[in-house]
């Protein structure tokens, strides 16, 4: 396990950024929109062929990686407390933890024998997301051939995660009933891009003016047929089924 503050020598400037800051530069004008057209798919483009590279070095040490996103305050580190409660040390995990400032949740996880890389932002422009590049350097703090399962803990944002491929297997969104039903309507790309959602905080249900079936509906109106696991990170009801396919996904991997 790596020793406190998990950081990465991870300095490199992140590419959105410089999208951002040419296409402001260029002004008002209607060339601008073009330009920021243009310089933002280079910035995908570059992410992606990181990503497959990524996929390719995960494939060759046969690691599943799991994204986990969701927006600030839905529970999602304490849902991947109680996932490597569960799954470890059947299943051999590393993590990477992104946030803008603070080790706060990778301390959090570390307790569970996993090595633990975390990652902030603040020192190359607080980006709101990881990248492939990022992930790139965090990994070579890991022995790829000794994990079975490596978990990504983006940062709480329902946008720009979903736009950055990784270079992962599976995408997970954590969705909390104290965030209102409209979410995946209103966040719609973040809910397409997911293999499963994960609807937490149901024991607060009886206390909330929420409506369950609408975010259902919200979801599959979205995203037909995706993976829904109704559960509580807190007292781990409904837990069961989310943890049963998250480890089918690892050995269907490990073959």
């Amino acid at each position: 396990m790596l020793t406190p503050p998990y950081k990465t020598q991870q300095h490199h400037k992140p590419f959105q950024k410089h999208a951002h800051a040419q296409s402001t530069a260029a002004g008002g004008s209607g060339k601008a929109g073009t330009r920021e057209i243009k310089v933002l798919r280079k910035v995908l483009d570059v992410n992606d062929a990181i990503a497959a590279q990524n996929r390719r070095m995960f494939a060759q040490n046969r690691v599943l990686v799991l994204n986990v996103m969701s927006s600030p305050g839905s529970g999602k580190t304490t849902t991947l407390e109680r996932t490597l409660r569960h799954i470890m040390p059947e299943i051999k995990c590393a993590v990477i933890v992104g946030d803008i400032c603070t080790s706060n949740d990778a301390d959090r996880l570390a307790v569970f024998g996993a090595p633990v890389v975390q990652v902030n932002t603040d020192a190359f422009g607080g980006d709101c997301h990881l990248t492939a590049h990022v992930i790139q350097t965090a990994i070579s703090s890991f022995e790829l051939q000794e994990i079975d399962l490596l978990i990504v803990e983006n940062l709480g944002n329902l946008v720009c995660p979903a736009e950055f491929d990784l270079g992962e297997d599976l995408r997970v969104v954590v969705l909390s009933v104290t965030e209102g039903e409209d979410k995946p309507v209103k966040y719609p790309l973040m809910f397409r891009v997911c293999d499963a959602a994960l609807l937490n905080k149901i024991d607060l249900l009886p206390h909330l003016d929420y409506n369950r079936q609408a975010a259902l509906n919200y979801i599959q109106q979205v995203h037909p047929g995706l993976p829904v696991f109704e559960l509580s990170a807190k007292t781990e009801a409904g837990f069961a089924p989310w943890i049963d396919w998250l480890k089918h996904k690892v050995r269907h991997k490990l073959g």
